[in-house]
């Protein structure tokens, strides 16, 4: 070796300890009392001297080295947060400097604990004894439609894994469980707060309050008297390189659902532009500029003077002489009689969700827009009896960001989830019934009479003998909404427990729209509990089972058959469970799967983090993390969010703002999106980026 090579090789190596004079980046080490370097540990900078309250988050290499980069000018607090440590002091910096931090090492287990994932506290509940549960005669697991065969003396979960599962579905639905702030109640607080959200007091007595009460009540007093959960591992691996920047947006009482940053078929659209979140609970979009870190909100309007808030909205069918309540069980409306923790703050008539953006870079949103009374639907949806008296839960809309307006737009079925297929049409889920669709091509705001040429919908019914004919209808709240790209179908998830009985396995829709065929397929045991699902880039449906813990793919292309009652195709699912503790105190062979809840998933088809093309992202809501899967290796990436604690991700998307510029041009978009905001470590939800660096240093 001559020496010019010599001294480029040990330039090489000694580069990511010289680069620490980079005017952008805070650069250091970190090491214990003894003076050892802690390795797999976070580093947290943060500020509130920018427009919105900002964070930077990375993680330290082998020896302790870290680099926080591309820091806006502006002076932050510094500090560390590991595994096994006590949270650092906080050191004062600017952009430019070199730290050496000190930690140090937590005293005791609880002391450790303290900063763990809820889902690792969780591991302490033990479920109630197999004795408190009773087979029912009317099916085993893997039942579907009809197994509650109307006998309400029967208990509706045919084992404790599936109570175990519909509990996770329930319980994490809108917060996390086994944060600070719900784990150490004994019963009666836990019986008091049921009564603060009806939601909460409807899925305690489903699930059986002489089971769950007592059974979270001794969990709370395990922990109380000193137990603590095992120790998560430190981020390995690909998990050091990991850069998270986090926007402050809205205030202490904002719900903030799901985000948006591009197209879904586009990953370029509205490059390096806003983020928009929606506020479900106070009726704001979100709007986050991740150039100038500024946040900003916009009303989002109703129509025609409609201004009832959720918890006091009512419903009344055509013919129907009574007036029925309908917004108390949801969100934190109180059981009637009790007190919401929320009391004046929600606020949302409009009760917007899922924002999605199209080619033209508007930002759609299903909303609420008037009544939820058949009679203020327009006149062409009563020509189908199938809906006519549907309570319209949720319409669309979408914000133009040229022309700084709103326009909304009427539906004959509900809606929650919108994605856009190929031709730019609106696909919905959110209905019992039906499967909706909108198409913007057919419309003019300044025709109000194409409104009903640019509305569809289809029942949902399926062909269960093979005849080619439909022949029964299936009911169930369909959840998210995937277009599969490659041919055109439809897909769709009904989970076990909202409107299908609860206790099932629940199962994916499909629907084929040039044939108007739809087609169901359950997952096999141990499976439960579809939420999220995608399509990627080769026409396979993906689905996190939210439920039974799993990660779920299902490629229709290995059935046999497949029309029938759900579980004609078990073949083609493939499960692979998620990482993260399993439940305790279970009988031998029994399995229920991790206690995280996986709220959603998004597959990044364009490798917008850079894992690869058709990485899947799944929401680690109860641990704190977002999970990426390799399907072609077969193996998980766990991007754990460290701070604030509690954080609840749902919506989430991936953009290209710059394909020339490496890691440093894309980045996968997540919100914290917890119910409600104030059990968080910080009460304020943010906007969150994650990008994936080539080593722990990378500038």
């Amino acid at each position: 070796m001559n020496r010019m090579t010599l001294f480029a090789a040990i330039g090489a190596l000694l580069l990511p300890v010289l680069a620490t004079a980079a005017s952008d980046t805070i650069t250091g080490t970190v090491t214990n009392g003894a003076g050892v370097a802690e390795a797999g540990v976070w580093v947290i900078a943060e500020t509130d001297a920018l427009p919105t309250p900002y964070r930077k988050i990375v993680v330290t290499d082998d020896a302790g080295r870290f680099v926080l980069p591309q820091m806006p000018a502006a002076e932050y607090t510094v500090w560390v947060r590991g595994y096994g440590l006590v949270d650092s002091e906080r050191t004062a910096a600017a952009p430019g400097a070199t730290l050496s931090l000190r930690v140090a090492v937590a005293e005791d287990p609880f002391e450790a604990a303290l900063v763990y994932p809820a889902n690792y506290w969780l591991t302490l509940f033990e479920p109630p004894p197999l004795a408190a549960f009773t087979e029912s005669p009317t099916g085993g697991e893997g039942r579907l439609f009809d197994s509650a065969a109307g006998d309400a003396e029967l208990d509706p979960f045919p084992s404790r894994r599936a109570w175990i599962n519909q509990f996770k579905l329930d319980c994490v639905l809108c917060h996390q469980l086994g944060a600070a702030v719900t784990r150490l109640p004994n019963g009666a607080a836990f019986e008091h707060g049921f009564v603060k959200a009806a939601a909460m007091k409807y899925f305690a007595d489903r699930l059986g309050a002489d089971r769950l009460v007592p059974a979270l009540s001794q969990w709370g007093a395990r922990i109380a008297a000193g137990e603590t959960p095992a120790a998560p591992p430190r981020p390995q691996g690909l998990e050091r390189n990991i850069v998270i920047t986090q926007w402050a947006w809205g205030d202490a009482y904002t719900y903030a659902h799901d985000e948006v940053a591009t197209d879904k078929r586009d990953p370029t659209v509205n490059a390096g532009g806003p983020v928009y979140g929606v506020d479900l609970a106070n009726d704001y979009l979100l709007i986050v500029n991740p150039d100038t870190h500024t946040a900003s909100r916009i009303k989002v309007p109703t129509r025609d003077g409609f201004d009832t808030p959720w918890c006091e909205q009512t419903y009344q069918g055509f013919g129907d002489e009574q007036v029925k309540p309908f917004g108390f069980g949801s969100l934190g409306c109180p059981w009637p009689g009790g007190t919401t923790a929320h009391a004046g703050r929600y606020d949302n008539p409009a009760n917007p969700h899922n924002p999605m953006m199209d080619a033209d870079g508007r930002v759609w949103m299903t909303t609420q827009i008037r009544r939820q009374w058949a009679g203020d639907a327009p006149a062409f949806c009563r020509d189908d009896p199938v809906i006519a008296n549907n309570r319209h839960h949720r319409q669309l809309g979408y914000y133009d960001p040229a022309a700084e307006r709103f326009e909304l737009i009427d539906t004959c079925y509900g809606t929650h989830h919108l994605q856009f297929d190929r031709d730019g049409v609106v696909w919905t889920s959110g209905d019992d019934y039906v499967v909706g669709w909108f198409d913007p091509a057919r419309y003019d705001p300044a025709r109000p009479a194409s409104l009903a040429a640019a509305n569809g919908h289809s029942e949902v019914r399926l062909d269960t003998d093979g005849d080619g004919e439909a022949d029964r209808a299936l009911v169930g709240f369909h959840y998210g909404v995937a277009p599969n790209l490659v041919d055109g179908s439809i897909w769709s998830a009904v989970t076990p427990g909202i409107t299908s009985p609860a206790g099932e396995a629940g199962y994916l829709l499909r629907y084929d729209p040039p044939h108007d065929r739809h087609e169901a397929f359950a997952p096999p045991v141990p499976g439960m509990g579809p939420r999220g699902v995608d399509v990627d880039s080769q026409g396979r449906v993906w689905t996190a089972l939210a439920g039974s813990g799993h990660l779920a793919r299902f490629d229709r292309s290995r059935c046999e058959q497949t029309f029938g009652d759900g579980r004609q195709c078990a073949g083609g699912w493939t499960l692979w469970p998620t990482p993260g503790p399993a439940f305790q105190g279970l009988a031998g062979g029994e399995s229920a799967g991790s206690t995280d809840m996986h709220y959603y998933l998004w597959v990044d088809q364009f490798d917008t983090l850079g894992l690869g093309k058709d990485v899947v992202i799944v929401n680690g809501t109860n641990s704190d993390s977002l999970i990426a899967f390799d399907p072609r290796t077969e193996t998980f990436t766990t991007i754990r969010i460290p701070y604030p604690l509690n954080t609840y991700t749902r919506g989430l998307d991936g953009r290209i703002d710059d394909p020339q510029a490496g890691w440093k041009g894309r980045g996968l978009w997540f919100t914290n999106g917890l119910d409600p905001i104030l059990h968080s470590e910080i009460p304020r939800s943010y906007a969150g980026k994650v990008q994936l660096r080539p080593d722990p240093l990378a500038h």
